[in-house]
């Protein structure tokens, strides 16, 4: 089981903060750094210092680091051109040598489109169907030939389709709680598919939803990695639990019931029901990332007992 940390700066965190957490991420032995892209807080608070972009930060944090793996859970196909993300991931993960990884999603949050000026479309599936095949399209391009693509929402004419990223295959990562679409465009375009948030009974539903998709794509059973989002609270005991569950706002026994929280040996046999239903990775989101010591926590009591 791979266990990646996974934080939500848009909460209120600056780039020196996310330093902090991702040179402690690698150096804890953990797989990967991956955060949100997101430019609002949510709830209650004034997400002071103020947002920071995904991939402007994720750009500095690959000459920073030299093992884990970057990447979004999830890049909002909103913010951005097909054309110009493509670009974007493609030269962070040369300058990181390879170990970029792009989430992308529909984008859902209109509060944070209003607030900075960003189009919200009441068509936004379509938009991240056509900018996964545009995106995917571009790097696979061979050099010295170009890409072209007519759709309902994007255009290109004849892309030079440059830069090509340095792993001959950037994964991508497709996720989500829908019945139907989001099933079919894993299958078509996923290295991985993720599940935010969702009990195992959920899961497991929906990663039977995403295998039978993958089936009838014609593709290998084992074709894609399956995945959860889950936040996560450990404590040596009870009272350390309560103080970082009060830390981020939230009430143990809801931690309990939604994400990864307890002692390291409740949270690794929670992991463990995860498991057996055919996850093999883990982002646990940390919310508080001043809190460096739950992260060496996790790495020497619950990380070395999944093997």
């Amino acid at each position: 089981m791979d266990l990646r940390i996974f934080t939500e700066p848009q909460q209120g965190a600056d780039y020196d903060t996310l330093l902090k957490v991702v040179k402690a991420t690698e150096e804890l032995d953990f797989d990967a750094f991956f955060r949100s892209d997101h430019y609002v807080r949510m709830g209650s608070g004034d997400g002071l210092p103020g947002p920071t972009d995904a991939w402007i930060t994720l750009a500095g944090l690959a000459r920073e680091t030299s093992r884990i793996r970057l990447g979004t859970l999830m890049t909002a196909a909103t913010f951005r051109l097909p054309g110009v993300l493509a670009v974007q991931v493609a030269q962070v993960d040369r300058m990181s040598g390879g170990r970029v990884e792009l989430g992308l999603g529909a984008g859902w949050f209109e509060e944070e489109h209003r607030a900075y000026g960003i189009p919200f479309p009441r068509e936004r599936f379509g938009r991240l169907e056509e900018q996964l095949e545009i995106v995917t399209g571009l790097w696979g391009t061979e050099p010295g030939k170009t890409f072209s693509y007519a759709g309902e929402h994007y255009r290109l004419d004849d892309s030079p389709a440059l830069p090509k990223p340095a792993q001959p295959r950037i994964p991508v990562l497709v996720g989500g709680h829908g019945a139907r679409r989001t099933p079919r465009l894993a299958a078509r375009f996923a290295d991985e598919f993720n599940i935010p948030f969702a009990s195992p009974e959920e899961t497991g539903r929906q990663f039977g939803r995403v295998r039978d998709a993958v089936a009838e794509a014609g593709r290998p059973a084992d074709a894609l990695v399956y995945s959860n989002a889950l936040v996560v609270c450990v404590g040596r005991d009870d009272a350390e639990v309560a103080r970082r569950a009060a830390a981020i706002g939230r009430e143990v026994a809801e931690l309990k019931a939604n994400g990864l929280a307890g002692s390291p040996a409740e949270v690794v046999d929670k992991i463990g029901r995860y498991g057996a239903l055919g996850s093999t990775r883990i982002y646990l989101q940390v919310l508080d990332l001043d809190d460096l010591d739950h992260l060496e926590l996790i790495s020497a009591q619950v990380q070395t007992q999944l093997g």
